[in-house]
This record gives C-alpha cells, structure tokens and sequence, in this order.
C-alpha cells in the first residue's frame, strides 16, 4: 500500500513525521541482520516530512507519493549523497547531481530514506558481490535476496520501506522480486530516463521499481516514465500506448524453451496452477516456441562485458579514486622505484577498487572487442539479438503477452554458487532475453515453496506495452499471499 498511506495522511490518521519516524525503528530493528541499507539520509527525510505536515495543516492537497518512503539502489545518483554502485573504487563518492528518476520522485513528494546495497556496478545475482558486505534474504537469513538489486528488494520485503527503485540489465529487479516475494517492474527499454545511472551496459539497462503489490508499481512507474532531452534514448510511451486490453481478450503464450529440465519442481507446479486458473477462466493459453532463446544468454554474457568493458573504463583510479587508494598506490611506487608510473597506478588502484567480479566482467568484454576476436563474439552477439527480437516480434503477433518462471530455482544458500560463476549466471536464464529485445517484463509472486522461499512467475509483454501489462498483472495477482517476511 501506498494509497493506503496516502488515505492515512490525507485523514490525518497518522503524519508524514510519524510515517518517517515509524520506518525507521523498523529499519533499526531489522536492517543490522537483513544489512539492506548502504547509507540512511534520516535526517533529510524527517525535513521533507515536516513539510509535507505543514502541506496538509494548511489544507492543501498532497499527491499520492507525496510523504510516501522509499530507497534507491546505490547506482542512481541522488545530489549530496554518497553514491557508491556497492563498489570500493567509489566508497567516498558523493553525487553531484540528482538522477532524472530522483527528480521526479522529488517533483512528487516521495520522501528519500537511503541507498540500497547491491552487486558492485550491478553485476551478479546474489548482492555478494557488494565491496562492503552482504544483503540477507528476509524470509531466510541464510539466503541470498536475489541481485543485482538484493538491498532495495529485501528492504520492501522485510517493510522496512514503501518502495525502492532498482536498475534491471539483466533480471536484477525481477529476480531478486522473486527471491524475496514481491513485485518487481521491467520497463520497456527508453520508457524510464537512464541519467543519473551509473552505466553498466548502456543498451540493456533500465531503472524500474520494486513494491509490494502492482497497483503500486504502476504508481511508481507513471511518476517516473517519460521523455528525457538528457537522455537521447528515452521516450514517451503514452504517444504509443494501447490500453484495450482485458484479462478476458487477452491471448497468452507459453515459450517451452522456458520449461526445460532444471526447473524446479515447485516452480513449475505453482505456475501450472496460475495457469489452470486462467484456462478455468476461458482464457486462452497456447503453447509456443522461441527457438533462439538457449543463446540469450550467451549472447548476454558477450554483449554485456562488452559495454561493461567501455563504460567501466573512466574508472581510472583518478577521477573517482578515494584519496588512500591513490596516496597508498603513489606511496608504493615512488618507494619501489622512486618514480611515479601512471600505467602502474592504473593497474594498482583498478585491482584494489575493483572486486574479482566486477575484473572478470572487464577483461571478458576487453576480449570480445578486442582486433581477431571482434567479428567472431561481439558482431555475432549482435546479429543473434536481432535474431532474438524479430522472433519476440513474430510471437507477439499471435498472443498478447508470455507467461515464463522468473527464476530456474528458488533462493540459494549464501555461498553455494559463488565459487562458480557460470552456475551464478544460469540464476537469469529466463530474464536476459527480455533486456536483449528491450520488452516490458514483471515478476509476481505466485507462493511459496515448501521451505517457505517465494516463488515468481514472470510476465513479459511487446515493446511498449508497459500500461497494458501492469493492468494484466493486476487481474493474475494474488492478493492474498503473505507479503512480508517475518
């Protein structure tokens, strides 16, 4: 609820004080095991909510966000705090400039409570990836809450917050949704501005939002979505916008490349329910075929390193370097050689700001790009995307949107796959491809397993028909399954 919240202040039931003061003795109770929170701005927060109080006293008018809390992964920059991409080459680094998204928020009233922990430069599927610490899973201290978005999903879990945003390169917001029972929102590539993001990989990624039900997803993205004239790739989506659908009309498909050996059992068993429910209903579900999807994510893994590889390369231990990095690496060798090498200091402060994750990312796309392999990786990569899209281009044509599993299995045990990288990377096999074609995609939580872990099944639908699928998911949704872990 976030029309609940709003309903309470507009009643005067409770104040934007109260709301503030009460979210942070949760955060304070429950954050020092969950670890969701990187920095908390309680202090600016409390500000904005004594203003918001002085609104309503006055007797004006307050929008639906306005008062309402929330956090924001540590990738988009917020002006005057640290912004750090859970990375130590950016431990001291604080924005200069508020991300459009940020804007926006601030344009509406919602009030701002911190930056949420996540894998350095978003890269991983498990937030233990962090250079500072590791994000817990709500409903599992054990587990993993799913990344590269673990601490803003894990925050709305554990309601310690109203609603977060995340960036999604290649199932970071729906698959830590899935991990940790919410809903998390896809936009169709360009519907959300990416200034104010720190770019992992600019063609595929997208800032989105984290909730606790679709109704509020839909809230947040029409706060956030539209044109942005600082970001060229942006666009307005209600210029293109078809909102005819009905639950009832609507043509549903289910890809068999995404029901494959390896899907856990209680997955598949939990969505094949979701799916009797809606054939109970007359509505018609047709099992269909996209033939390339086994090489989405290998097309992934070289497109994405790539880009990583070009964007990650400002970072050259100068410009964003903390201070000790750079005095520690000068100390090293002017003492060693008694000269100051800048091709030694690159090495040394890149390898210490750097975690393993983040370098092999690096040295992957460094490779693809690199003269003798160019042709052989990266150029074909690209000519599978296409492959990719035209087919999602061809489906869509004879249903309306796709039902898949968000995730293969439910959340891992911290730990158990991160001494293996390719079997961390499986964790988005049924998401990347959705970022590849630049679709609109969400994950909504459909139950739990037997060990209590929440299960996600992913909507994905055509370019641009963000509206459309918040208004079908909203008729699938259970509304009454636990939201919060306990």
């Amino acid at each position: 609820m976030i029309k609940e919240l709003h309903q309470k202040l507009i009643n005067k039931e409770i104040t934007a004080t109260k709301l503030v003061e009460d979210y942070f003795k949760i955060i304070k109770e429950k954050d020092s095991q969950i670890q969701a929170f990187l920095t908390l701005t309680k202090t600016q927060a409390l500000e904005e909510a004594k203003k918001v109080d002085e609104k309503i006293s006055r007797g004006g008018k307050i929008g639906i966000l306005e008062g309402i809390p929330y956090a924001v992964k540590d990738n988009i920059l917020v002006k005057g705090v640290k912004t750090t991409a859970g990375s130590k080459i950016l431990e001291n680094y604080v924005a200069s400039y508020d991300a459009t998204v940020i804007k926006k928020l601030k344009n509406e009233g919602a009030i701002l409570f911190g930056k949420t922990n996540q894998d350095e430069f978003a890269m991983g599927s498990s937030t233990e990836n962090s250079g500072f610490f590791v994000t817990k899973n709500p409903w599992d201290l054990t587990r993993v809450p799913g990344g590269s978005s673990g601490g803003s999903a894990a925050a709305v879990a554990a309601k310690m917050i109203s609603f977060a945003l995340g960036s999604d390169t290649g199932g970071s917001i729906r698959q830590p949704a899935a991990f940790c029972g919410i809903v998390g929102f896809k936009p169709s590539y360009g519907a959300v501005s990416r200034y104010g993001l720190i770019s992992m990989a600019s063609s595929l990624d997208i800032i989105g939002p984290l909730t606790q039900t679709v109704e509020d997803a839909e809230i947040v993205f029409q706060a956030i979505t539209g044109q942005d004239k600082m970001d060229s790739t942006s666009c307005d989506l209600k210029q293109i916008q078809d909102t005819k659908y009905k639950i009832q009309d609507t043509r549903f498909g289910l890809p068999q490349e995404y029901f494959v050996k390896g899907l856990d059992e209680e997955i598949r068993d939990k969505i094949e329910a979701v799916i009797q429910k809606l054939q109970n209903q007359k509505i018609q579900i047709t099992k269909k075929s996209l033939p390339s999807t086994p090489y989405a994510l290998p097309c992934y893994y070289i497109i994405m390193p790539a880009e990583v590889s070009s964007n990650l390369a400002r970072y050259d231990g100068i410009r964003y370097a903390p201070m000790e990095i750079l005095r520690s690496a000068q100390d090293e060798f002017v003492g060693v050689s008694n000269k100051f090498n800048l091709h030694d200091l690159y090495f040394k402060t890149r390898g210490y700001g750097f975690g393993q994750e983040v370098r092999r990312r690096i040295i992957l796309g460094t490779y693809v790009l690199s003269k003798g392999y160019y042709d052989a990786y990266y150029k074909k990569a690209q000519k599978v995307r296409r492959l990719i899209i035209e087919e999602f281009n061809k489906i869509f044509g004879d249903v309306n949107f796709l039902i898949t599993p968000t995730t293969p299995t439910p959340a891992f045990k911290i730990g158990e796959k991160s001494a293996d990288p390719l079997s961390m990377y499986l964790s988005d096999i049924f998401t990347v491809a959705a970022n590849i074609g630049g679709l609109p995609a969400i994950n909504l939580p459909i139950g739990f397993t037997k060990n209590n872990l929440p299960i996600g099944l992913q909507i994905i639908g055509p370019y641009g028909s963000d509206y459309s699928l918040l208004q079908i998911a909203k008729t699938i949704e259970n509304k009454d399954l636990p939201r919060f872990a306990r």
